[in-house]
């Protein structure tokens, strides 16, 4: 797209830490102006799946894996120092990319290094504001790193969370952001073979939620004559669908470890879930929190999903906040001396079946 009439450069830099930033990220870029030229800068497993949405991605990332034992976040302290030390790396690489693309603006989903290394306009799109993973002396170091973040967030001309509260200062709260669905849901039920009562087991974009993965087939083996299961294990094991949004809106129940993107997709396409999250994963359990869930309710997994099977589909959605973040991403370059970047004829999920 280089070279097109505005000329318009962004450097959207995507953690590549699972799929979820991929996806919701996916989703924003759509609704912005065909004539601007978005590179994503992410890795992966986020880079495969941002490719196969026909996006321009260069694939530099590599970041530290979590050490995940049957659902349990072991070795923090560990993983801290290692992202420590790909934080440093990240920096190096976006330094060279910005010289490089030499960007009208960037857009960083919870990639704080691109954000260190840019003086011109940036946006952040994150889901916290600050991270708890250890406690201790390690958790001292990790308060340090918290607090050069809130100089980060201060620095942004915009931040967007999927939160729904009011917005405060330069943070703005759009809500879920999801992407479209241009099908009626029972089209879409045809299209992935759901002809009886469907649960959706998925664990995004890691190994981490293998653990649910071997608690639920037992489940579906014993609840085929009520409901049948699917099971899409993502990328690391062997599942690579880029429309796994699709079967979150068709199904009756989705299963799935309490990552954002996950539990933002079914309340924005009213599919009732099970959200179990990682032990140990502040901001999974924070998450599952909020629609009733810890980690301990994998032991009770078989009768939760059988409630939820009784239970009616509801009525009321939630619509996406992605129109909102590409007219916040549009707002923040307006105000560096640019023109309308976002695209205000944008479809929304409720106008094309969601």
């Amino acid at each position: 797209m280089a070279g097109t009439k505005h000329n318009t450069t962004i450097l959207f830099f995507t953690s590549p830490i699972g799929l979820g930033h991929a996806s919701r990220d996916s989703a924003i870029a759509e609704q912005l102006r065909k004539d601007v030229d978005v590179i994503f800068v992410s890795g992966g497993v986020a880079a495969s799946f941002l490719s196969k949405c026909g996006h321009t991605v260069l694939d530099v990332y590599t970041p530290p894996k979590f050490d995940i034992v049957s659902g349990h976040l072991r070795h923090k302290t560990i993983w801290l120092i290692r992202y420590m030390k790909y934080h440093y790396r990240c920096r190096r690489i976006s330094l060279d990319l910005i010289k490089r693309y030499n960007p009208k603006m960037i857009v960083s989903d919870e990639d704080f290094a691109a954000l260190a290394m840019y003086t011109g306009c940036k946006v952040l799109i994150t889901d916290v504001l600050q991270s708890r993973f250890t406690k201790g002396i390690s958790g001292m170091v990790e308060r340090r790193l918290n607090h050069k973040m809130t100089d980060m967030i201060l620095e942004c001309d915009a931040v967007i969370t999927p939160n729904i509260t009011s917005d405060h200062k330069n943070i703005h709260n759009v809500g879920p952001i999801v992407r479209q669905i241009h099908h009626p849901r029972e089209y879409l039920r045809q299209k992935y073979n759901m002809r009886r009562k469907t649960v959706l087991v998925t664990v995004g974009g890691t190994e981490a939620g293998k653990f649910l993965l071997d608690a639920m087939r037992p489940v579906a083996a014993d609840i085929t004559d009520v409901a049948d299961t699917i099971f899409v294990g993502g990328p690391i094991l062997g599942d690579s669908t880029t429309n796994l949004h699709q079967m979150i809106y068709a199904a009756d129940v989705v299963v799935s470890l309490a990552g954002r993107s996950t539990t933002d997709e079914a309340t924005s396409y009213g599919t009732p879930g099970i959200f179990i999250p990682i032990s140990g994963h502040f901001e999974q359990e924070d998450n599952a929190e909020q629609f009733g869930y810890t980690h301990a309710d994998i032991h009770n997994i078989h009768d939760l999903v059988l409630e939820k099977l009784r239970q009616p589909r509801p009525h009321n959605t939630t619509p996406s906040g992605a129109g909102k973040a590409a007219q916040l991403i549009s707002g923040s370059y307006c105000k560096h001396g640019g023109s309308r970047i976002h695209n205000t004829s944008h479809v929304t999920p409720e106008d094309d079946g969601a």
